[in-house]
């Protein structure tokens, strides 16, 4: 029997003669799995990675060392000629400038202007609710659907755009904004900017919701201006949300098909195309029709997206931000 003052051994973990059983300790269920049990779990994602992402590559690449008819019938092996004359054909350094105009003008203007609206949006002001679900509007809608509204905007006899302009006398004739050189790219980027906004946007606001906000009260007490604040606190912290935003848009942008196709598919050659709609037409619409080129030129895609990619993300030392 032991007194008050006394002080007990802790337990060893073994039975002591005569004396009670240690408790076992309980499973938390972490441990590691067998193999099969994993892979029977995976399964399901593994096949969905095959089947969307691996097969189509391979399929691709196999297309673009191939031969075609006019009609889609495989005629036998090319080698590397599609790549070769994909690389030799007069049109691509148009549509490699356009490409990268359409790509940065897009993404950069989405990540200043959605910076500003996440601002914004995250006070607290009377309507709040609604002014978010007025943004996510674009990204809810078709592209389709988005991209031929604006094509009835900039209308050159009926479009809301040069009825606005004429009445404020801004211009004093109507302006071909998809017919024109001078104005088809840059009509184009304000569609691009447009349908972009809603999920940078909110990315961003994920991103300032995440500041904790004793950090902002620390420098407010400390004397430090609006200004400074956003700019040594809210900026820097913000860096892992503009990582994600920028990578995502630049995929997304770059493959955005729908909006440069419906916006453009009214000029004829490859002007205003980008290297997504450039195979498409070299498939369907040029006087090529090759199926193999366009798959070379899809090849190219994806190559030239992963380099943009990778040396982005080596640039901005993701580990560093996202850590």
């Amino acid at each position: 029997m032991t007194t008050t003052g006394d002080v007990q051994a802790p337990s060893s973990g073994r039975a002591t003669p005569g004396g009670p059983r240690p408790r076992r300790r309980r499973s938390t269920g972490i441990g590691r799995v067998s193999t099969p049990v994993a892979l029977l779990w995976l399964a399901p994602a593994i096949a969905l990675i095959v089947g969307v992402v691996l097969f189509p590559a391979v399929m691709l690449f196999r297309a673009s060392r191939s031969e075609y008819s006019i009609t889609g019938l495989y005629l036998g092996s090319a080698g590397w000629e599609n790549y070769s004359k994909v690389l030799s054909y007069p049109d691509l350094p148009v549509v490699l400038k356009n490409t990268l105009v359409w790509v940065v003008a897009v993404v950069a203007f989405t990540i200043v202007i959605s910076l500003a609206l996440a601002q914004l949006l995250v006070k607290d002001f009377p309507g709040r609710r609604f002014v978010r679900w007025a943004v996510i509007v674009p990204w809810a809608a078709s592209l389709v659907i988005t991209s031929q509204l604006f094509v009835l905007l900039y209308d050159y006899n009926y479009g809301l755009v040069n009825h606005v302009l004429l009445g404020l006398h801004v211009i004093d004739t109507p302006i071909s904004f998809l017919g024109d050189d001078r104005f088809t790219m840059a009509s184009m980027v304000v569609v691009g900017v447009f349908v972009s906004l809603p999920f940078t946007t909110f990315v961003f606001i994920a991103g300032l919701n995440a500041i904790p906000t004793d950090v902002m009260e620390a420098a407010e007490v400390d004397g430090a201006s609006p200004w400074q604040r956003w700019r040594r606190i809210t900026l820097p912290l913000l860096r892992p949300a503009m990582l994600i935003a920028t990578v995502l848009n630049t995929i997304y942008v770059f493959n955005s098909f729908p909006i440069i196709y419906t916006l453009n598919d009214r000029n004829p050659g490859f002007g205003h195309d980008t290297l997504i709609t450039f195979m498409y037409k070299l498939a369907f619409k040029s006087q090529e029709k090759d199926v193999g080129m366009s798959a070379a030129t899809g090849v190219i895609n994806v190559l030239i997206i992963l380099v943009v990619v990778l040396v982005y993300l080596k640039v901005v030392n993701w580990r560093e931000e996202t850590r």
